[in-house]
């Protein structure tokens, strides 16, 4: 009998694989929508010091960007195409380098003895922070498996992530598959952390994100906070 090879053939001699299943009806587009919605007040609230621009050009084209994306799918992810992938995925890069934009003008301005508030220093580094969190979350939720609608497909792409309730039988549904709020989790833990926590990365493309969202919250916590802290103290 001839040995598998191929990580497909490996991973179909185990005997609970929830990536393989069907979701009926797709996943729900809200709490995707509704973390970008965030993103972009965040980025809208951060003093002017820390913007690209006028404070309404980003945010502005963020949510035009976004508007199709809704329309799309309304509800839930069941309409498929290759240029609402594309849209979207345009969409986190330009929230993406609205906050790295952000934190790097917020370390400038703090490298060449920049004077500000010390409690709205804090704050706009926790806006930065929850921004990165966020994105990267929407990063790991739109390339896994080919992103949200292929993951609900039978037969979907192999995982990027590895998932406790992809190798635990007994502990969710067979038909289980991770959704926004679950890769929003991920990142949580690993901004917090700077290491995946009980879900771990399995493709370069996964680990080079995880290592990109360590690095910046590392970079925000430590060179922004321990000035705030020493701006208050």
């Amino acid at each position: 009998m001839r040995k598998p090879h191929t990580a497909r053939e490996l991973l179909a001699g185990h005997p609970y694989q929830p990536w393989t299943a069907e979701v009926s009806g797709g996943e729900s587009r809200w709490p995707a929508t509704l973390a970008v919605i965030a993103a972009i007040v965040i980025q809208y609230v951060l003093p002017d010091k820390l913007l690209l621009g006028p404070r309404y050009l980003l945010p502005g084209l963020e949510a035009v960007l976004l508007l199709p994306l809704v329309i799309a799918n309304p509800r839930r992810l069941d309409h498929d195409s290759r240029d609402m992938r594309w849209l979207s995925i345009i969409l986190i890069g330009v929230v993406n380098a609205a906050n790295a934009v952000s934190l790097v003008l917020l370390v400038r301005y703090l490298l060449h003895g920049g004077k500000t508030d010390g409690r709205t220093l804090i704050y706009a580094a926790i806006g930065v922070w929850l921004t990165n969190i966020i994105v990267f979350a929407l990063w790991f939720w739109e390339i896994d498996r080919g992103g949200p609608i292929a993951r609900a497909r039978p037969n979907s792409p192999l995982p990027g992530f590895l998932f406790p309730q992809m190798i635990t039988t007994g502990v969710s549904p067979v038909s289980w598959a991770p959704t926004f709020l679950d890769y929003l989790y991920v990142a949580f833990t690993n901004a917090t952390a700077f290491s995946p926590t009980d879900t771990m990365p399995l493709t370069r493309p996964s680990k080079m994100l995880m290592l990109a969202e360590s690095l910046t919250s590392l970079g925000t916590i430590v060179i922004v906070g321990a000035r705030a802290v020493n701006i208050l103290s």
